[in-house]
């Protein structure tokens, strides 16, 4: 058992550790009132039992969650307004037993809204503070897109050197030397601008979230696991005072709800609308749209075959790369057209295939404003990857 915790780590596999996984001994899924739940990422160690009453509840073990609970603590420590143990960080697995377990772990600032850029580089910072712990690899992000997007990138790159985010802007002849500079054999045709972002790379998700788990011990943070939350009681003005869990009753001041996919059950019970209206910069009024829009992610995980490898030229680590060629159609093996476009994103991601491999994935699908979260992603027949997606992914790599 891992402290106070539901959750148990699996023991170390008799074959011995995998060069490429950073964690092997990490829980297996479990089963709760017959549905299968996704399991921590990594091992747990140490998690605390539910107090009785805490300053600051956490809901969410996820990216969000984890960071919001060691930056909470960090500051409070900081400034002497209160320790790490007024956090309790509360999750019903562990740390990125939800999206930020599967994720990509793609880290840019390729963002078309101005403002964000420097929201951007102040979260690239903190990637940058302690890289080690986080997993970080910063090998750069370049993107891609045909000539209708020049202007696009142009204002996108001004916006990103304003902010204070290094990044260059290649057109026409010198974006497909840029691109034949990194790697020799890569097809040009109808690459017109890319952008280059020297600050951004990736991040070994399941490393991340043992970064983050051990900052949170670092600091005190009571980390929570193998309890889910069931609702919020609250006070006559409509703050929470207190979150029910699997576990009891948390008495609080304030909660942080990072549930990721589960946040529209917790909005629910917050007595949050389902809809709102929404008012555009043009001034018209969208009436009564879902809170809420799921979307389903396309993305897999390639092997790479021996003797092929994702360096540049030079032999380092290739920088994720994002192609976005709208015009561009994508044909399979049999002459028949998959798609009418290239969007695809990549990374090295040999931590996550077990073996030296690529993770990526093209456009999400828009679902609506409900889906089923138990179990999620992968684990989920109703969310598996469509049929067209494998060739038309490695096609694009090609």
């Amino acid at each position: 058992m891992a402290g106070g915790s539901n959750v148990t780590n699996i023991g170390r596999p008799a074959e011995g550790q995998n060069q490429w996984y950073p964690f092997m001994d990490r829980p297996t899924p479990s089963i709760v009132d017959g549905v299968m739940q996704n399991p921590p990422v990594i091992p747990v160690h140490d998690a605390a039992p539910l107090p009785s009453s805490a300053r600051f509840v956490v809901v969410g073990a996820g990216i969000h969650g984890m960071s919001t609970a060691y930056h909470l603590a960090m500051e409070l420590e900081r400034t002497g307004k209160g320790t790490g143990s007024d956090v309790v960080l509360i999750d019903k697995a562990g740390p990125g037993a939800g999206a930020t377990g599967l994720a990509c772990g793609c880290i840019r600032n390729l963002y078309m809204t101005g403002p964000l850029h420097a929201i951007l580089r102040a979260s690239v910072e903190v990637w940058e503070s302690d890289p080690i712990n986080f997993g970080f690899q910063q090998v750069g992000y370049v993107s891609i897109g045909e000539e209708n997007q020049a202007e696009d990138y142009v204002r996108l790159n001004e916006s990103q050197i304003a902010s204070g985010y290094p990044s260059d802007l290649y057109t026409g002849a010198d974006a497909h030397r840029f691109l034949k500079g990194l790697w020799p054999d890569f097809k040009t045709q109808n690459c017109d601008v890319v952008l280059h972002e020297h600050r951004s790379g990736y991040a070994g998700t399941h490393m991340v979230m043992w970064g983050l788990d051990q900052k949170c011990r670092q600091f005190g943070v009571q980390r929570v696991y193998g309890v889910a939350v069931t609702g919020y009681d609250l006070d006559a003005s409509g703050s929470v005072a207190a979150v029910e869990t699997t576990a009891g009753r948390i008495q609080c001041e304030q909660v942080v709800v990072g549930a990721g996919a589960w946040t529209p059950k917790h909005w629910e019970w917050l007595g949050g609308p389902s809809s709102l209206d929404v008012t555009y910069p043009d001034g018209h009024i969208q009436a009564d749209m879902a809170m809420w829009t799921y979307w389903r992610l396309l993305e897999g995980e390639v092997f790479l075959p021996p003797g092929v490898d994702y360096r540049t030229a030079d032999g380092r680590d290739g920088p994720v790369l994002h192609v976005e060629l709208m015009n561009t159609p994508v044909y399979g093996r049999d002459g028949e057209m998959i798609q009418d476009h290239v969007y695809t994103y990549t990374r090295y991601a040999a931590e996550r295939v077990g073996a030296p491999g690529l993770q990526g994935g093209t456009i999400p699908i828009r679902m609506g404003p409900e889906a089923e979260v138990d179990p999620y992603g992968h684990l989920s027949d109703a969310y598996q990857a469509d049929d067209w997606f494998p060739e038309y992914y490695c096609r694009t790599l090609g």
